[in-house]
């Protein structure tokens, strides 16, 4: 069941500022669609009208072509699965499961067949008796899966169910919860903070901050063309590096300046003017060098086993995060040289996207003479 998004805003009250503004989306039928954006941007509030919770302030909301606005949540045929899990302490996992099919006055023998498969899927049948404080997290998640697979409702919507999880816990469900959508071909809209998350589970990805959409794309086509700073930033760890760049001379230029010591070379030439640059720390390499040469110090290392991540200051001032392959052996105070080897985004002073550069060849960071 697809879901269209059109002008959707969230207000409460004429004088108060929009937690939502003009928000639109089209969700294929069977696509795990992932919402992402910092906390108090609008996701959970995108998603609760989504489910009928609170109400729309302005806009439309449609579920397989039918007007939702004003529609009870118990006739949209969608189930929600909570950060909090949402379990009956003084019930079971069996009946935790069943509690909704039993309220929908569904036939016993129905609810056993829907609460054995759920269980099932989600790997709990033995646990069907024990009450929810003797579950573990990720059981307990599973547990509020389940109650969403018993349903058989073709929309599931998910917010932030994993951030309570431990690191790897939160991994191994990921691929669970991406499993069971394909295997049940639901149209699953997922809620999340993490851009880990958004990259490794989504179809498609809306971006959110300050009240508006920031883009929709894949999460490599968002990675790769960021439509601002904000996505730029929030794409991508260690983060991005954002340097503040001017033309050379005062007419159009292919070459700009970072702070009078660093320059890149582009291949198409910009009007006059500032910009900021942004390279990904893993298209940056770092080299050592004897003495006091070079253009950087190094400030922090984090040996991470499979890469290395260094912080250095070039000698303007600014700071910036590389990302090297494997263990590399690096000083703090130690002397070292910066070099981009590229992709490398321009922005302009709206902080939009306006150009760019792909591979070394066509980016490069560049000691001034």
């Amino acid at each position: 069941m697809g879901i269209e998004l059109q002008g959707i805003t969230k207000s409460y009250g004429h004088d108060t500022q929009p937690v939502l503004s003009a928000v639109n989306a089209e969700i294929q039928d069977g696509e795990l669609f992932v919402i992402v954006g910092p906390s108090g941007c609008g996701k959970s509030t995108l998603l609760r009208m989504i489910a009928g919770i609170i109400p729309i302030s302005d806009g439309i909301l449609k579920i397989n072509g039918q007007i939702m606005n004003g529609v009870p949540p118990k006739d949209r045929n969608l189930s929600m699965v909570f950060q909090s899990y949402a379990l009956y302490p003084f019930l079971n996992v069996a009946d935790n499961v069943a509690f909704g099919l039993k309220a929908r006055k569904m036939a016993p023998a129905e609810i056993e067949q829907r609460v054995t498969e759920a269980l099932t899927m989600v790997n709990l049948t033995e646990y069907r008796d024990r009450k929810p404080r003797e579950l573990s997290g990720g059981q307990r998640q599973r547990v509020a899966l389940a109650r969403a697979i018993a349903s058989d409702s073709k929309i599931c919507l998910m917010d932030e169910p994993l951030s309570n999880l431990d690191a790897q816990l939160r991994v191994r469900m990921r691929a669970e919860i991406c499993e069971l959508q394909r295997q049940l071909n639901l149209t699953l809209i997922y809620v999340t903070h993490d851009q880990t998350e958004a990259m490794t589970m989504a179809d498609h990805v809306m971006v959110l901050n300050d009240q508006h959409v920031q883009q929709i794309d894949t999460p490599l086509a968002i990675y790769n063309h960021p439509a601002n700073h904000f996505v730029a930033q929030f794409f991508g760890t260690p983060q991005i590096n954002l340097l503040s760049a001017m033309t050379s001379g005062t007419a159009a230029s292919a070459q700009l300046v970072i702070d009078d010591d660093l320059e890149i070379e582009l291949d198409q030439p910009l009007a006059a003017g500032r910009y900021t640059v942004g390279i990904r720390p893993n298209e940056l390499q770092l080299t050592s060098v004897a003495d006091q040469a070079g253009n950087a110090t190094v400030i922090n290392v984090e040996a991470l086993g499979d890469q290395t991540i260094i912080e250095a200051i070039l000698d303007n001032d600014v700071e910036v995060r590389v990302v090297a392959a494997g263990q590399m052996q690096v000083a703090l105070d130690q002397r070292v040289t910066i070099t981009a080897l590229g992709p490398a985004f321009v922005f302009g002073t709206d902080d939009t996207l306006i150009a760019e550069q792909r591979g070394a060849k066509d980016a490069r960071v560049a000691t001034v003479n």
